[in-house]
């Protein structure tokens, strides 16, 4: 999701330490069925423990009621909720494919962003073909290439979607009326059709409100102008479908750096790093007004930004009105122990009733098509952000989406170049270098 500078890998480093360190105390001993010490008679044999393991800022993948009503049910199965950390390119991705590779160290069921998943597609071996505990027959729960990317390359199913990022995007109605602009979420989505009406309400607010950022960095804007180039320039990002580098011939990516740009030096950013604690405390603090906003980021927000701030946020229409930005998979890992009750879970997890309960407690659009249709979700209004009709927003946003093409580096690729990003934002590169470098990073990322 972000990446890091000098200091960010040294931050992503010290995350790894506590990540492993966590992740051993959450896995503990091996969980076989041992019999019951004391008593007569047959020997009841204790509960398989499944340990789940996801990322995420905020409320993450949105689990903790689902993971509750599913123990409450399963006395038998038993589920350790762990998320893991909230970086996924820097922290959580690498981490997890060391584990995949030395054999140990993954949980029962893990979950993916959608920039891992060409990855793991390419890597089979570590995984458990969940067509073999009979998962091939959700094919019609799924929109067709959510379904399809978690197909690895030998033709297996080995993941089941989980939410969309469908766009949107969110602004603080405090700082709107404050800088003299409309607050009503109906009159804000009038004031940017598309991304150039946003810089010029962005410029708007600024010349009210000074030290206060019209968007939060570098790295949400960027990820929120490429969902919709994407669409535009045959639905690929840093890869074409042949699997080839085209980070610097694709005119999506560079119109996307360049509206950064644009956006940047007009000083309309609060020049922050995503997935930092200066971010959070920013957040919390009111010190910008508006961010991209994929489903999944209410849950981000709400959770970060804390109780004294529901009501302040708001959801309006992003410029331009469309895009899929996120999205992630679950899959187990062939080194469970326990796959068979490992792909249980995750089929509960992918369900109407788990992916329903993640959108009522994260805001993260199901991907599940009878969910997406289930009331709860198709017609929800979200308290926190003054009651916006979060249903009907992102279903409208992901009503007409199109597969997009993730090269196996896509992540590294994306943590590389979205570096550059934040480095000229908060000034430590040069814009009239950054392109080039921008380019050059991609590049190395990709070898």
């Amino acid at each position: 999701m972000i990446h890091s500078s000098r200091r960010g890998r040294m931050l992503a480093a010290a995350a790894l330490a506590t990540l492993t360190l966590g992740v051993t105390a959450a896995c503990g001993p091996d969980d076989d069925a041992k019999p019951a010490e004391g008593g007569s008679g047959a020997a009841a044999a204790e509960p398989v423990t499944i340990t789940l393991q996801t990322f995420g800022g905020g409320k993450n993948f949105g689990y903790d009621e689902a993971v509750k009503t599913w123990n409450a049910a399963h006395p038998d199965i038993q589920v350790t909720y762990v998320n893991l950390t909230d970086r996924f390119e820097d922290t959580y991705l690498p981490q997890m494919l060391q584990w995949l590779e030395s054999g140990s160290g993954a949980g029962d069921v893990i979950g993916m962003d959608e920039g891992g998943m060409g990855l793991m597609a390419a890597r089979p071996q570590y995984f458990a073909d969940l067509g073999q505990y009979g998962l091939e027959s959700r094919k019609a729960d799924f929109p067709e290439y959510k379904w399809n990317t978690g197909i690895n390359k030998d033709g297996k199913l080995f993941a089941l979607g989980t939410d969309i990022g469908g766009m949107a995007m969110c602004y603080r109605r405090d700082l709107f009326e404050k800088a003299g602009l409309p607050t009503d979420r109906e009159e804000v989505s009038k004031l940017w059709p598309d991304w150039n009406a946003f810089m010029e309400t962005g410029k708007k607010f600024a010349a009210k409100i000074k030290g206060v950022g019209f968007v939060d960095g570098a790295n949400t804007v960027y990820n929120s102008v490429l969902s919709q180039e994407t669409g535009k320039n045959g639905n690929v990002t840093y890869f074409d479908k042949d699997n080839n580098l085209i980070v610097d011939k694709n005119p999506g990516v560079k119109a996307s750096f360049d509206y950064v740009q644009a956006l940047s030096k007009a000083g309309l950013t609060a020049k922050l790093r995503s997935w930092t604690e200066e971010w959070n405390t920013a957040m919390q603090k009111g010190q910008f007004a508006t961010m991209g906003c994929p489903s999944w980021m209410l849950g981000v927000i709400s959770g970060t930004s804390g109780e004294g701030n529901a009501g302040k946020w708001d959801v309006a229409a992003v410029p331009g009105g469309s895009g899929n930005w996120g999205g992630s998979w679950l899959m187990v890992p062939a080194q469970s122990k326990h796959p068979k009750e490992a792909a249980e879970v995750l089929s509960y997890l992918t369900g109407k009733e788990g992916e329903v309960a993640a959108f009522k407690e994260g805001g993260n659009f199901p991907s599940n098509i009878q969910a997406q249709q289930d009331p709860a979700v198709a017609d929800a209004k979200n308290a926190y952000f003054n009651d916006a009709p979060s249903g009907p927003i992102f279903s409208a946003s992901v009503a007409k989406l199109a597969p997009v093409f993730f090269g196996e580096k896509h992540a590294q690729v994306k943590a590389a170049v979205e570096e550059v990003l934040v480095g000229a934002d908060q000034g430590s590169i040069k814009w009239d270098e950054a392109w080039q470098r921008f380019v050059d990073e991609g590049v190395k990322a990709a070898d």
